[in-house]
């Protein structure tokens, strides 16, 4: 049981080098907060549509399977 924790420990290791180090998370968690806050007022005012045409899709294969 000690050699197979060893072996998934050291294998582990070299993943820790893509991981970014968290100063660097900040700014990437800022811009994406940022994208979101912009983009929240066209998504909001595209949902009705973009159901409504999901919708008619739906009625128009059902109704020919139907």
């Amino acid at each position: 049981m000690l050699q197979l924790f060893f072996a998934v420990a050291f294998s582990a290791v070299p993943l820790t080098l893509y991981v970014p180090p968290i100063r660097s998370l900040n700014l990437f968690v800022e811009t994406i907060e940022d994208a979101l806050r912009q983009t929240t007022l066209y998504t909001l005012r595209a949902y009705p549509r973009i159901r409504l045409g999901f919708s008619r899709i739906f009625r128009s294969v059902f109704h020919l399977s139907g």
